[in-house]
């Protein structure tokens, strides 16, 4: 049975939190500060080592200044946008 973390659709998610941290000006030391984990913490999850729940989403798009719904809204839109990762499976 293939993980979750890896089908296309999961990489689409990780790619879409890469680009608005980045969108933010945000290294991932400067994110992690302000959810209050360290560096590692944002790391892992942007590179698939860690997933994130509900409520640990939320609180990112808070630290990145935007809502859960914009959040569901540019993932919805992003069917194209590229992994993260190109090299992963599908």
């Amino acid at each position: 049975m293939k993980r979750t973390s890896y089908t296309r659709r999961y990489e689409c998610f990780r790619a879409l939190l890469l680009s608005l941290r980045k969108e933010a000006g945000l290294r991932q030391t400067e994110l992690a500060a302000r959810l209050g984990y360290p560096q590692s913490y944002v790391s892992k999850y942007e590179s698939g080592q860690r997933r994130i729940d509900l409520v640990e989403l939320e609180a990112i798009c808070r630290a990145l200044g935007i809502t859960l719904g914009e959040f569901v809204e540019r993932f919805e839109g992003n069917e194209g946008l590229r992994p993260a990762h190109p090299g992963n499976p599908a």
